[in-house]
């Protein structure tokens, strides 16, 4: 039988295809996460007539929460830890 694989899933085993989806899901969660951080950057510093000066405070503030939310990406991507999914297959 042949098995057609895809980058989506759909092909292989159900264990393969539960750990590329996951992938692919927090793969666009990070990208979403780091479109927003960029979006509320142009806001705070390029967006001369977009933001009131009293809105300001507020997208300051929703600047810093991303800080935190960007370095817990970054972790999640970039440090070593143990994957479940292979210690699942033992």
């Amino acid at each position: 039988m042949k098995v057609h694989k895809s980058l989506l899933g759909g092909g292989g085993n159900a264990k393969e295809n539960r750990r590329l989806l996951n992938f692919w899901a927090r793969f666009i969660i990070s990208i979403a996460n780091a479109v927003t951080f960029i979006i509320l950057l142009w806001l705070l510093f390029f967006a001369e007539n977009g933001v009131r000066e009293t809105s300001r405070d507020l997208v300051n503030i929703l600047v810093g929460a991303y800080v935190g939310v960007l370095s817990k990406s970054s972790d999640y991507w970039f440090k070593d830890r143990k994957d479940d999914d292979l210690e699942e297959g033992k």
